[in-house]
């Protein structure tokens, strides 16, 4: 059983949509053809004098607009260059890599037939700071569904995307997160929650210093668990923040919580670790998912946003990790925790963070303490 409670309720609210949904379709299609129906039974000068169909009036009322691409699907791996704010990366969960040039106005994949169909599950996109034609694209989707696709390790490109190859861990399965020493393309930290039908020791983080040529686990709990987030301090590249998730999915439920769960530091590059998350004023109890973030701009402060049944919510140390304060609780930040549980400090403001969830991506700006939706 989960430690969070079943999923049935979720599912029976899914099953419920679609009936809904369905019934509305009739209904949708029964009112459209009365209204041609009437538009036809019309005397010819009144047709001539209805300008617009029910539909059209409606329409001209919508203020929001799509910038594409017009696919369905999820996409949990999103990736851009600080010095070119009109380039933008993601990486849908079964679409590949995709390329906007111009703000999002329109996308271009950039995978199509230059990786194996196994590998088009993007779930961790990554562009070296040093050289942002280098970028690592980790597959396997990030979020555990009962339906998730499992992917074929990490593929590089060194042109933007116009050629990609295999850059290792293969077996894998899953990578939830990639980041880049700014200093060096060729290392690579890589999250992996590895093969999550099963217990395995394919999980955790791993490192490479070599463009991904050979890799070696740094930091590695249990078969049970998983490396789920990691965040680097850019001020000093050898100081990382890793997040482990035990979880596990069955076809009829997903065990999630439990011992493995927790929050490590290294600051030597990854060959030692710390748990952080036994220190004073983080979550206690059985821990689930975890997000983290270091502040770009004063690595002394790192949020974490935990599920956790009574003491989740989002965390602050100001002290690099050594302690740390509860600075919300509210449910609308840690709600459906397996699809989200993410957060992302602003790189000028370490009073700024964003955490995505259900019904909006939040905002603080007063250090986390209240939270908007944008």
């Amino acid at each position: 059983m989960s430690a969070f409670g079943p999923e049935v309720a979720c599912y029976l609210c899914y099953a419920g949509f679609l009936t809904a949904r369905a019934r509305y379709r009739r209904m949708k299609h029964v009112f459209l053809a009365v209204v041609a129906a009437s538009v036809i039974l019309m005397p010819p000068a009144t047709r001539a004098a209805t300008s617009s169909s029910p539909a059209q009036q409606l329409a001209s009322k919508l203020s929001w607009r799509s910038i594409g691409p017009y696919i369905g699907g999820r996409s949990v791996a999103v990736a851009g260059v600080p010095s070119e704010p009109n380039l933008f990366y993601f990486g849908g969960v079964q679409a590949g890599v995709w390329k906007s040039t111009n703000y999002g106005h329109s996308w271009t994949n950039i995978t199509d037939g230059k990786i194996p169909g196994t590998a088009s599950a993007i779930g961790a996109l990554a562009i070296a700071p040093s050289n942002s034609n280098v970028i690592y694209a980790g597959t396997g989707e990030a979020d555990i569904r009962q339906d998730f696709d499992t992917g074929d390790g990490v593929y590089k490109t060194t042109n933007a995307g116009k050629s990609w190859s295999y850059a290792g861990l293969r077996e894998t399965h899953m990578i939830t997160k990639l980041v880049v020493d700014p200093r060096n393309p060729n290392i690579v930290y890589a999250a992996s929650m590895g093969h999550v039908f099963k217990p395995n020791p394919m999980r955790g983080i791993f490192k490479t210093t070599d463009g991904g040529t050979t890799w070696r686990k740094v930091l590695f709990v249990d078969d049970n668990t998983g490396g789920v987030d990691l965040s680097m301090d850019q001020r000093n590249p050898n100081v990382l923040y890793a997040a482990t998730w035990q979880a596990q999915r069955e076809p009829w439920t997903l065990i999630d919580g439990g011992p493995g769960s927790g929050l490590y530091k290294t600051t030597d590059g990854g060959a030692h670790w710390k748990k952080i998350s036994n220190n004073p004023g983080f979550a206690s109890g059985i821990l689930g998912k975890i997000g983290v973030s270091v502040a770009p701009a004063n690595s002394n402060v790192v949020y974490a946003i935990v599920q956790a049944r009574d003491t989740g919510g989002v965390y602050r140390s100001n002290d690099g990790g050594s302690t740390w304060k509860r600075v919300n609780d509210q449910w609308k930040l840690r709600q459906r925790a397996f699809y989200y549980t993410a957060i992302f400090v602003d790189p000028t403001n370490p009073e700024v963070a964003y955490a995505p969830n259900v019904n909006a991506v939040y905002k603080t700006t007063d250090g986390g303490k209240i939270w908007k939706g944008l």
